[in-house]
């Protein structure tokens, strides 16, 4: 592999690309919008994730030798568009919704200017990059809100793709996770980990004392302990005995958790573990962290729910075409739209707002649809920042940085939701969407 993303695409873009060329449309200049027309059932807000991926993405989205010899060999496209795609370089704008953004129906999160050859190819890879990413910001950050301040680790990668593993680490901790069990999400993207021991290293051992106190021994009294192998209660006794009442945590990874925990508490507290941690780990979601929320749980491990969206793996995401001028580049701006029943779109370039009442609190997203030099007179906050300039990547929002500038942003931007947005029932969406 070349480490090309210029694959990581549909053949359709192409075949666009392959006819715009031969019709002499190819360099039209155009204005794409990423936007979703609902929210998946019953949520009430979404959280934009993979700002920072697409953007490095976008970077390596070159054709080298292996890539044109395979389209060459499989004869995806003609010649001359082979010649074309070996010195394409995205040379237009994009901005966007700040990564770890909130957005609603309609908002158009992404905004593409570039002539249509540049922008069209790209795509498939936007769409998939925001469909995965935001589906499980969105579903994380519901999490956050249910655990009302306890820490939760991200640990889902055995239920993913290799890579989406990595991805969907970055989006729950933008989301607020506190730490990942992916190590390769802690080494490309700077997120703390995590992670002790499972039922296999208990099971390898000739007893449950000796799995014990050969974790203690390696990590620490401080370490956590796997104790419901066996019986809980046996476990619990066994753990204070070998690490002492300094003995970091438990993990509960199954039963009934609520009436559980409880037992656990107790019985911690009674040999003295008073400050001994109880995390639990067992197929959670928003729904069962917020059961347990009268419960002394001190952290939750979350794997399953969380890099699956919570029963939303996609964000219901699409790419679109709005605007674009001309032949010679010259006259007004022409606003063009999809007008399928239940896939209507609205054409135009579009600036989305924030209104904000005198607390400071979300009231609308205000989306003004913009004609030949309009000017947007609202005195909500601008959601529209500038991610690549002519060509030029903002690199703010590259990295390990990056993933610590939008997580910080999801902070400020929920903070400005009013409060029936963390309410976890189905509902519509918190805000309503209004084209001005």
């Amino acid at each position: 592999m070349s480490g090309s993303s210029a694959l990581l695409t549909d053949r359709y873009e192409l075949t666009m690309l392959d006819a715009a060329l031969l019709a002499g449309t190819h360099d039209r200049e155009c204005v794409f919008e990423a936007f979703t027309r609902h929210l998946p059932a019953g949520r009430r807000y979404g959280i934009v994730g993979g700002t920072g991926r697409l953007l490095a993405l976008i970077e390596q989205f070159r054709f080298g030798d292996e890539e044109l010899e395979w389209l060459r060999s499989a004869r995806v496209v003609q010649d001359a568009t082979i010649d074309w795609l070996a010195n394409y370089r995205f040379s237009g704008s994009i901005s966007g919704y700040r990564e770890g953004e909130v957005y609603f129906p309609g908002s158009p999160f992404l905004v593409v200017d570039a002539p249509f050859a540049e922008g069209v190819i790209l795509e498939t890879l936007i769409l998939s990059v925001f469909n995965f990413d935001s589906a499980v910001a969105s579903a994380a950050a519901r999490m956050v809100t249910a655990a009302a301040g306890r820490p939760i680790a991200e640990m889902g990668s055995r239920r993913a793709n290799e890579r989406a593993a990595v991805a969907a680490a970055r989006a729950a901790f933008i989301a607020g996770f506190s730490a990942t069990s992916n190590l390769e999400a802690g080494r490309t993207w700077g997120i703390p980990t995590m992670g002790t021991a499972a039922h296999a290293f208990t099971l390898l051992h000739d007893s449950e004392e000796d799995a014990f106190r050969a974790q203690v021994k390696a990590l620490g009294p401080g370490t956590t302990l796997l104790v419901d192998t066996f019986d809980v209660g046996s476990a619990i006794e066994r753990a204070v005995r070998v690490a002492g009442p300094e003995l970091g945590a438990v993990r509960l990874d199954s039963g009934d958790l609520p009436s559980l925990v409880r037992k656990v508490r107790s019985q911690l507290d009674s040999l003295g573990a008073t400050k001994t941690r109880i995390t639990v780990t067992n197929d959670l979601d928003e729904f069962t962290i917020a059961a347990l929320a009268a419960s002394p749980v001190d952290s939750y491990g979350v794997g399953t729910s969380v890099v699956t969206g919570s029963g939303f793996p996609a964000s219901g995401m699409v790419y679109k075409l709005v605007a674009h001028r001309p032949r010679g580049h010259t006259g007004d701006w022409i606003p063009v739209a999809k007008k399928s029943d239940g896939k209507a779109s609205i054409g135009g370039r579009k600036h989305p707002v924030r209104r904000l009442d005198e607390s400071g609190r979300a009231v609308a997203e205000a989306i003004h649809v913009l004609g030949e030099g309009d000017q947007v007179d609202d005195r909500g906050r601008d959601l529209l920042v500038p991610l690549i300039t002519d060509g030029v990547v903002d690199r703010r929002y590259l990295g390990p940085d990056g993933v610590v500038l939008a997580r910080e942003h999801r902070a400020s931007a929920m903070a400005e939701l009013p409060d029936q947005a963390f309410r976890l029932g189905r509902g519509d969406p918190v805000l309503p969407t209004i084209f001005v």
